[in-house]
């Protein structure tokens, strides 16, 4: 039981019928009955595999049945698995996220940890020194002095997206939501371009001022649009025996980007298959018009 790495590209997934209810077979039903209100089959898919993702994890590491897997959310929202779990495996710690084609996921049987994806995508109605200016407060002035460093003006909003995976997956780790002052967090980017599907770990992050050295972040890219990026750091009370934060690092791990079948290969299902739930999804358009959503 190690570090896990997952990707399921769920935006160019287009699910069959017999795929879509054997999917919605093996979640919970509150779950399913949650997906099947979103608007967009874009949000669907990436809400429905994100589940996937973790019961197939629970199922594969921690060796409890899928149809036995049990998935609350915290008062933030936050997943988390219910079941009682042998004392070996009780710091065992995972987290998904799902925006633009992709939803991930990154699992760790020691550290806290916390995934984050980010689509460089046009802001759908301003221009980009607009959206910078209305985001002017999500970093502070060294961040936006890397930013706005970059050559022109794509390379400055792909440069932007990385700052905010980077963020969002540390507010991740720790379990907080809106309202934490993201000005007190400051990360220092190395190297300033990354190499699609190779690991990063060299950025620093500052919190309130300070070099925060418990907490490494990975960064991936996992194509030209696509940003990664993991944070990992000790959790509360987790006793290291003769070990500091970095030999408790994972090695480096790439995402293994799955398939359908990847995705569903250990299933067992949770609830008798409902034919109506077809007809829920195909009721749905792709995407909205000329607009993009992050989705935690």
């Amino acid at each position: 039981m190690g570090s896990v790495r997952w990707a399921f590209p769920c935006g160019a997934w287009r699910p069959r019928r017999r795929e879509w209810l054997l999917a919605a077979q093996l979640v919970q039903p509150e779950e399913k009955d949650r997906i099947g209100q979103f608007v967009f089959a874009r949000d669907a898919k990436a809400a429905l595999a994100g589940r996937l993702l973790m019961r197939k994890l629970i199922a594969e590491e921690l060796c409890i049945p899928w149809n036995e897997v049990q998935l609350q959310r915290t008062s933030k929202g936050k997943p988390f698995l219910a079941n009682n779990l042998l004392s070996i495996n009780s710091n065992y710690n995972f987290n998904i996220s799902h925006q633009g084609d992709y939803a991930v996921l990154a699992a760790e049987p020691e550290l806290q940890v916390g995934i984050d994806i980010m689509k460089t995508n046009l802001p759908g109605s301003s221009s980009i020194p607009n959206f910078f200016h209305i985001m002017k407060r999500q970093f502070t002035e060294a961040e936006w002095d890397v930013i706005k460093s970059m050559s022109n003006e794509w390379m400055q909003l792909d440069m932007f997206y990385r700052h905010w995976a980077l963020k969002e997956s540390f507010l991740k780790a720790i379990g907080v939501g809106i309202g934490f002052n993201l000005q007190r967090i400051e990360f220092n980017v190395s190297p300033l371009q990354l190499e699609i599907g190779k690991v990063y770990k060299e950025t620093k992050m500052l919190l309130d001022g300070e070099k925060e050295e418990e907490w490494t972040f990975e960064e991936t890219r996992l194509d030209d649009h696509h940003h990664v990026a993991v944070a990992l750091g000790k959790q509360e009370g987790f006793v290291q025996n003769n070990s500091d934060v970095q030999s408790m690092e994972p090695n480096q791990p790439q995402f293994t980007v799955l398939t359908f079948e990847d995705l569903v290969a250990s299933g067992i299902p949770v609830a008798p298959e409902d034919s109506s739930y077809w007809d829920n999804f195909c009721s749905k358009q792709e995407s909205p018009v000329k607009q993009s959503s992050h989705s935690r």
